[in-house]
């Protein structure tokens, strides 16, 4: 299980952090709203602990930005006693509320309970055929792309050219070889249609095109997905 700590105070996220570990847990970081919303999105965390008071972005925001994308359950830190702040906390989208300081037990079981039902209300139908680095998922049975979550439109040979290169992480493909195993040598003669492919799954899967995360060229070799 992954869990997603953001606060801006070091050494409490060092404590939580060091304490999850010894559970069991994946545990990530961040210290601001912004990082908040970006974690979840490319790490795909299965629970986040939130601060409320935060520079950049503060922990209510972030909670409701990520709720516009992810069902992932938030517990909110906040430092403020009043039943009212609580109440705007869950308005906001949050499952779980902590006061500091806390007993590092109750954030624990706190976080087991919630992962439980979090569990429990999962669908029970049968798995999807998924592959997933990132934040980019492939739906391998319906043959769709996604982003963060949000569906990305691609045609059939830029699927067949992300999911041969996700297949194969960080292993580097030459044009030639990408021609030879998704054409079929349809398009020997024009070798840039791989080029072409790859810069439209970049606009379309990658955050910034320009500089991307996943979909890397290895310069004077090929191309590759990297893990």
């Amino acid at each position: 299980m992954k869990i997603l700590v953001v606060d801006d105070e070091a050494l409490l996220v060092k404590g939580i952090r060091f304490n999850l570990q010894n559970e069991g847990y994946e545990v990530i970081t961040g210290s601001n709203g912004l990082e908040a919303v970006q974690q979840v999105k490319e790490q795909n965390p299965d629970l986040v602990v939130l601060d409320v008071m935060m520079p950049e972005m503060d922990g209510l925001t972030a909670c409701s930005k990520i709720r516009e994308f992810s069902d992932v359950p938030i517990i909110m830190l906040t430092a403020k006693t009043d039943d009212m702040d609580k109440l705007i906390g869950f308005d906001h989208g949050a499952d779980d509320y902590l006061t500091k300081p806390f007993n590092i037990l109750e954030l624990k079981a706190r976080i087991r309970a919630l992962l439980r039902r979090s569990r429990a209300a999962a669908p029970k139908e049968q798995p999807s055929n998924t592959l997933t680095i990132g934040s980019i998922t492939l739906d391998l049975d319906a043959r769709n792309a996604y982003r963060a979550g949000v569906l990305a439109d691609l045609t059939a040979k830029e699927f067949d050219v992300i999911e041969f290169l996700m297949r194969n992480p960080n292993r580097v493909y030459s044009r030639e070889a990408l021609l030879d195993t998704i054409w079929a040598y349809e398009y020997r003669s024009d070798i840039r249609t791989v080029d072409v492919h790859i810069r439209r799954l970049r606009e379309k899967l990658e955050e910034n095109s320009a500089e991307p995360k996943y979909i890397m060229t290895k310069w004077g070799v090929g191309y590759y997905f990297k893990k």
